[in-house]
């Protein structure tokens, strides 16, 4: 049975690992300061579901394929800036033509959000694959609901921020977008 100490370092994995989705989120809200409550819960709800997940691939990667999937890793961090300057250039782009409609707002935009904020938690499940499945699910959890509430947090303050910026908002909400790319590209890259 896990102690004190694993539970709390859990908690500090999830804080640590859902600042990108933080991020995103923030930018979420801000490109639409009049999202409904279940979108809100379901934008949060896709972070904390990739950020649950991903420590799980990590582990089962160890454990079944790491010897296949290692030469994919360095690939990460390009894959996130990629995502994440694509759909932050069409959030741009959409608040500088004054379209009004937000840019990468639909589902393939949010999941393509959720993997590139999340790849990170991939590392968890390598550094924990000496634990038995059950402590790592349990991990896996804490991760994802501390990401839940971390988002939903996110989304407010992008929301409560968001309706005085009017077009602006998205090409904020699009710039920091992209800065989290670089963030984790820099940080993926350099460590």
């Amino acid at each position: 049975m896990p102690g004190a100490l694993f539970y709390a370092n859990s908690l500090l994995f999830g804080v640590g690992l859902s600042m990108d989705a933080f991020s995103v989120s923030l930018a979420n809200g801000l490109a639409d300061p009049h999202m409904r409550r279940h979108r809100q819960l379901a934008t949060a709800g896709v972070f904390a579901a990739f950020q649950l997940i991903m420590p799980l691939v990590g582990w089962v990667a160890v454990h079944t394929l790491v010897g296949h999937i290692t030469f994919l890793l360095p690939l990460v961090p390009w894959v996130s800036l990629l995502l994440l300057s694509v759909i932050g250039g069409r959030m741009i782009l959409g608040g500088a033509q004054h379209t009004g409609a937000v840019a990468g707002a639909g589902i393939a935009a949010l999941l393509l959000q959720g993997v590139a904020t999340s790849v990170d938690a991939l590392s968890v499940g390598l550094t924990v694959a000496s634990l038995p499945l059950i402590p790592v699910l349990t991990e896996a959890v804490i991760i994802g609901i501390v990401t839940l509430f971390v988002c939903l947090f996110g989304l407010y303050l992008g929301r409560r921020f968001g309706g005085g910026l009017s077009h602006r908002a998205s090409v904020l909400g699009g710039a920091i977008l992209i800065l989290v790319g670089i963030e984790i590209f820099l940080t993926g890259v350099f460590k």
